[in-house]
């Protein structure tokens, strides 16, 4: 199944641009399942995949009910120790949505596209309307995150002590966590997989929609960093609300100005790889079918590239007795600001913040026997210097 998820600053036209791939998908024969928040005048859509038109079904996600639903059946599933603590139980009616609960809702939902009821469906495209840019990167950083934290607060390997645990209740002198809680962060940690194999996915591309302009021009170069870290690779750059070139108006043609200027930047730093689509002002907001169709956005290239495999390389020379010198841990980061990079070596781990990024990466195995040397950010290429430990490195007689 290919996989197109939509992003851009906010205001910018994200939904439409989902919207329209999803129109231009359906046109070139696919069936096509488009997931947005937010409803979109001219489609049909609930929380169900409803038809749209003709090989389109569309699917809105309701965070709230997703929301009630899981803490009520949490509720249910920690009936004992709510029972044995006194606590009151919460009925759905008084149950108020959360902040970050419509992230959560979303991962739920691509789920169910993924490997989840929806999946057995039939569908050769999924169109996923995402948050604006910012959230959109935290967001598809999000399962690879979460499943990070179960393994830690729940590894699995302590499932294996399940007899020893009233023994241990007795000698720590607190209840130890019941079998439902592994069962529950077990369901969790397969349904995260689940989204993080989606978005790691080969057939999974980006789209950006962007109105040209200074500020949008500044979210999309910070943006450029972002898509570096987490290995993800965008598809489509769609200029969005682009101006007729020429007006007598002088008050209109400033702003076309303005917009071509952008334009020229975009098309000399993204075109090269990426291409730009210019989406022309309708004089209003979008309301049909026909007009997302005017704006004439390509349908989904099946010959575009998804996520890089991975986007470190190593470089190093072989040195006395086969052992290295020095090896270096290369990746590429466009935009990245020496002043806003920092750099954790934690065991296997390596811990990078880039701005408003931050992204937890295992070492690779070729450089867990090595200590971190130094590290420099060259020409948009961030380069970590590994020594080899003798101690660890075996050598060749």
């Amino acid at each position: 199944m290919r996989t197109v998820l939509t992003t851009g600053p906010g205001g910018a036209g994200r939904t439409t641009l989902a919207a329209a791939t999803a129109l231009a998908a359906a046109a070139g024969g696919s069936r096509t399942l488009l997931v947005s928040a937010e409803p979109i005048p001219g489609l049909a859509g609930g929380t169900e995949p409803t038809a749209a038109t003709d090989r389109l079904d569309h699917v809105r996600i309701d965070s709230g009910a997703h929301f009630r639903a899981e803490l009520t059946d949490l509720q249910e599933r920690a009936s004992g120790v709510l029972d044995l603590v006194g606590a009151g139980r919460l009925d759905g009616e008084e149950l108020t949505e959360l902040p970050g609960s419509a992230q959560l809702a979303l991962l739920h939902t691509l789920h169910r596209a993924a490997a989840g009821d929806w999946s057995t469906a039939g569908y050769d495209t999924l169109v996923v309307d995402l948050p604006p840019l910012d959230q959109a990167l935290a967001l598809l950083a999000l399962p690879e995150q979460l499943r990070r934290y179960l393994r830690r607060l729940l590894p699995a390997e302590r499932q294996a002590a399940r007899a020893l645990r009233p023994v241990l209740a007795q000698l720590a002198g607190v209840p130890m966590p019941a079998q439902w809680l592994y069962e529950a962060a077990a369901r969790k940690d397969a349904e995260l997989a689940a989204v993080q194999a989606l978005v790691e996915d080969s057939a999974t591309t980006l789209r950006l929609a962007a109105e040209p302009g200074p500020a949008a021009e500044e979210t999309l170069r910070t943006a450029r960093t972002g898509l570096a870290l987490y290995g993800l690779r965008a598809e489509l750059l769609v200029a969005n609300r682009v101006l007729p070139r020429h007006s007598p108006d002088p008050w209109f043609a400033a702003l076309a100005a303005e917009q071509e200027k952008c334009l020229g930047h975009w098309h000399a730093e993204w075109a090269p790889q990426i291409p730009v689509h210019e989406a022309p002002h309708l004089g209003r907001a979008p309301r049909t079918a026909d007009d997302l169709a005017a704006l004439a956005v390509p349908a989904p290239d099946e010959r575009a590239a998804g996520r890089a495999e991975d986007p470190w390389w190593i470089e190093g020379e072989p040195g006395e007795g086969g052992t290295p010198t020095e090896l270096t841990w290369c990746l590429p980061l466009p935009g990245a600001v020496k002043e806003e990079l920092r750099l954790v070596r934690r065991g296997e781990e390596l811990l990078l913040t880039v701005g408003p990024f931050h992204r937890i990466i295992k070492v690779a195995s070729a450089l867990r026997r090595c200590t971190v040397s130094g590290a420099a950010l060259t020409d948009g290429v961030l380069r970590v210097r590994f020594t080899p430990d003798p101690a660890l490195w075996p050598r060749t007689p």
